[in-house]
């Protein structure tokens, strides 16, 4: 009888072991594949426009580090996306004196036109993921989390 008691306690201590490690495998198999899916397309259908960006590393960072959606105002993030657009804009227009494979095309993002809180978000975020991950600094703010 001990024996059988033993065998039991013995089995649902490994079951649980493994019921925990079944949970977190699940969450790096999502981790994972954010890594791995390197192009993010974000679209307002109502205003016919979108935002692709195609970055490795970009889904992965903005699922685990970057805000939530709604911490930031549209304004805000209209605001700060329209300075790092004329810099990074700049950037593009002189090669001679910045990295041509980190400012390849330009950004057409106007102020007068309301994108939508989902492309502003999309791209303020790209913007500081771009900033921490190559070292630059589009502007006078410091980028940060």
């Amino acid at each position: 009888m001990k024996n059988i008691i033993f065998v039991l306690l013995a089995t649902v201590f490994v079951c649980a072991c493994n019921s925990s490690k079944t949970a977190s495998s699940n969450t790096d198999e999502r981790l994972e594949n954010l890594k791995t899916n390197d192009t993010v397309k974000i679209a307002n259908d109502d205003i016919e426009y979108e935002i692709i960006i195609i970055e490795p590393g970009f889904n992965f960072w903005l699922a685990s580090r970057a805000r939530q959606r709604g911490y930031y105002s549209q304004t805000y993030l209209e605001t700060r996306n329209y300075q790092y657009v004329l810099e990074w804009n700049q950037r593009v227009t002189q090669p001679q004196r910045f990295d041509t494979s980190l400012y390849e095309l330009q950004i057409d993002y106007q102020s007068n036109i309301d994108y939508g809180y989902e492309v502003n978000y999309m791209l303020y975020n790209y913007f500081i993921y771009f900033q921490l991950t190559y070292n630059q600094r589009l502007g006078v703010f410091v980028p940060r989390i």
